[in-house]
Protein backbone atom coordinates (compact mmCIF):
# COMPACT_ATOMS: atom_id res chain seq x y z
CA UNK A 1 0.00 0.00 0.00
CA UNK A 2 1.49 3.24 -1.08
CA UNK A 3 1.59 6.15 1.33
CA UNK A 4 0.13 9.39 0.09
CA UNK A 5 1.71 12.62 1.05
CA UNK A 6 0.24 15.89 -0.09
CA UNK A 7 2.54 18.84 0.15
CA UNK A 8 1.61 22.40 0.16
CA UNK A 9 3.72 23.96 -2.49
CA UNK A 10 3.54 27.45 -0.93
CA UNK A 11 4.59 26.52 2.51
CA UNK A 12 6.66 23.43 1.75
CA UNK A 13 5.06 21.53 4.62
CA UNK A 14 3.06 18.33 4.60
CA UNK A 15 -0.61 18.87 4.47
CA UNK A 16 -1.19 16.24 7.08
CA UNK A 17 -0.12 18.69 9.77
CA UNK A 18 -2.38 21.54 9.03
CA UNK A 19 -2.15 24.67 11.06
CA UNK A 20 -5.03 26.59 12.42
CA UNK A 21 -6.67 28.83 9.90
CA UNK A 22 -5.43 32.47 10.10
CA UNK A 23 -7.78 35.04 11.58
CA UNK A 24 -5.74 38.07 10.70
CA UNK A 25 -2.40 39.31 12.08
CA UNK A 26 -2.45 40.07 15.86
CA UNK A 27 0.62 41.66 17.49
CA UNK A 28 0.83 41.78 21.23
CA UNK A 29 3.04 44.64 22.52
CA UNK A 30 3.86 45.47 26.13
CA UNK A 31 1.95 48.46 27.58
CA UNK A 32 3.66 51.83 27.26
CA UNK A 33 4.82 53.38 30.56
CA UNK A 34 2.39 55.87 32.01
CA UNK A 35 3.58 59.45 31.71
CA UNK A 36 3.23 61.87 34.71
CA UNK A 37 3.13 65.65 34.42
CA UNK A 38 6.50 67.23 35.26
CA UNK A 39 6.99 70.42 37.38
CA UNK A 40 9.65 72.74 36.08
CA UNK A 41 10.95 75.40 38.50
CA UNK A 42 12.19 78.40 36.61
CA UNK A 43 14.65 80.95 38.12
CA UNK A 44 12.01 83.61 38.79
CA UNK A 45 9.92 81.15 40.73
CA UNK A 46 12.92 80.08 42.82
CA UNK A 47 13.78 83.72 43.64
CA UNK A 48 10.19 84.44 44.58
CA UNK A 49 10.09 81.44 46.90
CA UNK A 50 13.38 82.50 48.57
CA UNK A 51 12.06 86.03 49.01
CA UNK A 52 8.94 84.72 50.73
CA UNK A 53 11.07 82.57 53.02
CA UNK A 54 13.21 85.60 53.92
CA UNK A 55 10.10 87.67 54.62
CA UNK A 56 8.98 85.08 57.12
CA UNK A 57 12.37 84.24 58.63
CA UNK A 58 13.78 87.73 59.22
CA UNK A 59 11.01 88.86 61.61
CA UNK A 60 11.36 85.61 63.48
CA UNK A 61 15.13 86.05 63.75
CA UNK A 62 14.74 89.65 64.93
CA UNK A 63 12.22 88.63 67.55
CA UNK A 64 14.50 85.84 68.73
CA UNK A 65 17.46 88.22 68.86
CA UNK A 66 15.48 90.80 70.82
CA UNK A 67 14.32 88.22 73.33
CA UNK A 68 17.88 86.96 73.71
CA UNK A 69 19.28 90.44 74.28
CA UNK A 70 16.58 91.23 76.79
CA UNK A 71 17.27 88.08 78.74
CA UNK A 72 21.01 88.77 78.62
CA UNK A 73 20.57 92.37 79.81
CA UNK A 74 18.32 91.36 82.69
CA UNK A 75 20.97 88.92 83.86
CA UNK A 76 23.98 91.25 83.41
CA UNK A 77 22.43 94.53 84.59
CA UNK A 78 22.53 93.72 88.30
CA UNK A 79 26.22 92.83 87.93
CA UNK A 80 27.11 96.12 86.14
CA UNK A 81 24.97 98.60 88.11
CA UNK A 82 27.09 99.30 91.17
CA UNK A 83 26.90 102.10 93.74
CA UNK A 84 29.09 105.10 92.88
CA UNK A 85 32.27 104.96 94.96
CA UNK A 86 34.11 108.09 93.75
CA UNK A 87 33.09 111.47 92.31
CA UNK A 88 35.96 113.58 90.98
CA UNK A 89 35.55 117.34 90.32
CA UNK A 90 38.08 118.80 87.87
CA UNK A 91 38.77 122.26 86.48
CA UNK A 92 40.82 125.39 87.13
CA UNK A 93 38.56 126.77 89.84
CA UNK A 94 39.31 130.22 91.24
CA UNK A 95 35.91 131.60 92.18
CA UNK A 96 33.70 128.49 92.46
CA UNK A 97 33.09 127.46 96.03
CA UNK A 98 33.74 123.71 96.38
CA UNK A 99 31.29 123.48 99.26
CA UNK A 100 28.55 124.79 96.93
CA UNK A 101 29.50 122.18 94.36
CA UNK A 102 29.23 119.50 97.04
CA UNK A 103 25.72 120.68 97.90
CA UNK A 104 24.65 120.32 94.27
CA UNK A 105 26.16 116.84 93.96
CA UNK A 106 24.85 115.51 97.27
CA UNK A 107 21.31 114.52 96.09
CA UNK A 108 22.87 112.30 93.40
CA UNK A 109 25.38 110.46 95.62
CA UNK A 110 23.04 107.60 96.49
CA UNK A 111 22.21 106.82 92.85
CA UNK A 112 23.82 103.81 91.19
CA UNK A 113 26.34 103.87 88.36
CA UNK A 114 23.78 103.34 85.59
CA UNK A 115 20.72 104.96 87.10
CA UNK A 116 22.24 108.37 87.94
CA UNK A 117 20.69 111.24 85.97
CA UNK A 118 23.73 112.77 84.25
CA UNK A 119 21.68 115.38 82.36
CA UNK A 120 19.94 116.53 85.54
CA UNK A 121 23.23 116.79 87.43
CA UNK A 122 24.81 118.78 84.61
CA UNK A 123 21.83 121.17 84.51
CA UNK A 124 22.06 121.77 88.26
CA UNK A 125 25.78 122.50 87.98
CA UNK A 126 25.36 124.96 85.09
CA UNK A 127 22.72 126.81 87.11
CA UNK A 128 25.43 127.83 89.57
CA UNK A 129 26.36 131.48 89.05
CA UNK A 130 30.09 130.96 88.46
CA UNK A 131 29.81 127.88 86.23
CA UNK A 132 30.10 128.65 82.52
CA UNK A 133 29.87 125.02 81.35
CA UNK A 134 29.93 121.55 82.87
CA UNK A 135 30.41 117.99 81.68
CA UNK A 136 29.60 114.79 83.57
CA UNK A 137 30.66 111.29 82.48
CA UNK A 138 30.77 107.78 83.90
CA UNK A 139 34.05 105.89 84.30
CA UNK A 140 33.71 102.12 84.56
CA UNK A 141 33.02 100.50 86.89
CA UNK A 142 31.85 102.91 89.63
CA UNK A 143 33.30 106.41 89.20
CA UNK A 144 31.97 109.78 88.07
CA UNK A 145 34.09 112.61 86.63
CA UNK A 146 32.78 116.21 86.63
CA UNK A 147 34.63 118.94 84.73
CA UNK A 148 33.70 122.57 85.40
CA UNK A 149 34.62 125.70 83.43
CA UNK A 150 34.39 128.97 85.32
CA UNK A 151 32.99 132.22 84.11
CA UNK A 152 35.66 134.66 82.95
CA UNK A 153 34.68 138.07 84.39
CA UNK A 154 35.64 140.85 81.98
CA UNK A 155 33.58 143.82 83.08
CA UNK A 156 30.85 144.97 85.42
CA UNK A 157 27.34 145.55 84.13
CA UNK A 158 25.45 148.00 86.28
CA UNK A 159 25.83 147.57 90.01
CA UNK A 160 25.34 143.84 90.72
CA UNK A 161 26.14 141.97 87.52
CA UNK A 162 29.28 140.85 85.73
CA UNK A 163 29.79 140.17 82.03
CA UNK A 164 31.92 137.31 80.73
CA UNK A 165 34.00 137.47 77.55
CA UNK A 166 30.96 136.58 75.43
CA UNK A 167 28.79 139.34 76.85
CA UNK A 168 26.72 136.99 78.99
CA UNK A 169 25.64 138.38 82.35
CA UNK A 170 25.89 136.55 85.65
CA UNK A 171 25.59 137.58 89.30
CA UNK A 172 28.53 136.58 91.51
CA UNK A 173 26.87 137.58 94.77
CA UNK A 174 29.79 139.55 96.16
CA UNK A 175 30.82 142.44 93.88
CA UNK A 176 33.41 143.92 96.21
CA UNK A 177 36.26 141.95 94.58
CA UNK A 178 35.50 143.33 91.14
CA UNK A 179 35.48 147.09 91.66
CA UNK A 180 38.59 147.43 89.46
CA UNK A 181 36.91 145.93 86.40
CA UNK A 182 35.65 148.35 83.71
CA UNK A 183 32.00 149.28 83.99
CA UNK A 184 29.75 148.83 80.98
CA UNK A 185 26.24 150.24 80.72
CA UNK A 186 23.45 150.21 78.18
CA UNK A 187 20.04 148.73 77.38
CA UNK A 188 19.56 145.20 78.70
CA UNK A 189 19.14 143.80 75.19
CA UNK A 190 22.48 145.31 74.09
CA UNK A 191 24.85 143.48 76.46
CA UNK A 192 26.64 141.54 73.74
CA UNK A 193 26.90 144.55 71.46
CA UNK A 194 28.44 146.64 74.25
CA UNK A 195 30.88 143.83 75.05
CA UNK A 196 31.95 143.51 71.40
CA UNK A 197 32.66 147.27 71.16
CA UNK A 198 34.45 147.21 74.51
CA UNK A 199 36.78 144.45 73.32
CA UNK A 200 37.44 146.29 70.05
CA UNK A 201 38.11 149.63 71.76
CA UNK A 202 40.29 147.95 74.37
CA UNK A 203 42.55 146.39 71.75
CA UNK A 204 43.03 149.79 70.08
CA UNK A 205 43.63 151.75 73.27
CA UNK A 206 46.05 149.28 74.87
CA UNK A 207 48.40 149.51 71.90
CA UNK A 208 48.68 153.27 72.58
CA UNK A 209 49.03 153.04 76.36
CA UNK A 210 45.38 153.73 77.26
CA UNK A 211 42.86 151.65 79.19
CA UNK A 212 39.06 151.74 79.51
CA UNK A 213 37.42 152.67 82.77
CA UNK A 214 33.84 152.95 81.49
CA UNK A 215 31.87 152.43 78.29
CA UNK A 216 28.25 153.41 77.93
CA UNK A 217 25.69 153.02 75.16
CA UNK A 218 22.90 155.50 75.70
CA UNK A 219 19.28 155.16 74.65
CA UNK A 220 19.69 157.20 71.46
CA UNK A 221 22.61 155.03 70.32
CA UNK A 222 25.47 157.35 71.27
CA UNK A 223 28.68 155.90 72.71
CA UNK A 224 30.56 157.46 75.64
CA UNK A 225 33.93 156.14 76.80
CA UNK A 226 36.11 157.10 79.75
CA UNK A 227 39.76 156.11 79.78
CA UNK A 228 41.71 155.10 82.88
CA UNK A 229 43.38 158.51 82.67
CA UNK A 230 39.98 160.09 83.22
CA UNK A 231 39.54 161.39 79.64
CA UNK A 232 35.93 161.40 78.45
CA UNK A 233 35.55 160.52 74.77
CA UNK A 234 32.28 161.27 72.97
CA UNK A 235 32.01 159.00 69.92
CA UNK A 236 28.47 159.60 68.68
CA UNK A 237 26.51 156.88 66.92
CA UNK A 238 28.23 156.08 63.61
CA UNK A 239 31.72 154.96 62.57
CA UNK A 240 32.83 154.79 66.18
CA UNK A 241 35.89 152.62 65.47
CA UNK A 242 37.16 155.02 62.80
CA UNK A 243 36.63 157.94 65.17
CA UNK A 244 38.58 156.18 67.91
CA UNK A 245 41.43 155.57 65.47
CA UNK A 246 41.39 159.28 64.58
CA UNK A 247 41.73 160.22 68.25
CA UNK A 248 44.65 157.85 68.76
CA UNK A 249 46.48 159.24 65.75
CA UNK A 250 46.11 162.84 66.96
CA UNK A 251 47.00 161.74 70.48
CA UNK A 252 50.32 160.31 69.33
CA UNK A 253 51.15 163.36 67.23
CA UNK A 254 50.02 166.21 69.48
CA UNK A 255 48.41 165.21 72.78
CA UNK A 256 50.50 162.50 74.38
CA UNK A 257 52.65 164.94 76.40
CA UNK A 258 49.59 166.87 77.62
CA UNK A 259 47.34 163.88 78.22
CA UNK A 260 46.89 164.68 81.92
CA UNK A 261 45.43 168.06 81.04
CA UNK A 262 42.72 166.69 78.72
CA UNK A 263 39.25 166.54 80.22
CA UNK A 264 37.09 165.63 77.24
CA UNK A 265 37.46 164.80 73.54
CA UNK A 266 34.46 165.25 71.24
CA UNK A 267 34.66 163.06 68.12
CA UNK A 268 31.12 163.66 66.90
CA UNK A 269 32.45 165.55 63.89
CA UNK A 270 32.83 164.04 60.44
CA UNK A 271 36.46 165.09 59.90
CA UNK A 272 37.75 166.56 63.16
CA UNK A 273 37.49 166.65 66.92
CA UNK A 274 37.30 169.12 69.80
CA UNK A 275 39.41 168.94 72.96
CA UNK A 276 38.33 170.39 76.30
CA UNK A 277 41.15 171.05 78.77
CA UNK A 278 41.01 170.68 82.50
CA UNK A 279 40.87 173.81 84.61
CA UNK A 280 44.20 174.45 86.38
CA UNK A 281 44.09 174.14 90.17
CA UNK A 282 43.03 177.27 92.07
CA UNK A 283 46.38 177.52 93.82
CA UNK A 284 48.22 177.58 90.49
CA UNK A 285 45.94 180.37 89.24
CA UNK A 286 46.47 182.49 92.37
CA UNK A 287 50.21 181.95 92.18
CA UNK A 288 50.33 183.31 88.67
Amino acid sequence: MLGLTIRDERAGRPLGRRSAPGRGAVRVTPPAPRSWPTLKLTRPSLEGAWTRIQQVMWPLLLVALGVGLYELSTRLLPLADRPISLISVQGDLQYIDRASVQEVIQPYVDDSFLSIDLAGLRTDLVDMSWVASASVKRVWPDQLIIHLDEQLPVARWGGSTLLNNEGMAFEPGDMSRFEDLPRLDGPQRAKRRVMRNYQQFNRLLRSYGHGISRLELRDRGSWFLTTQDGIEILLGRDDVVDKMQRFLTVDQLMLSERRQQIERVDLRYSNGMAVAWREPPAEAQSGE
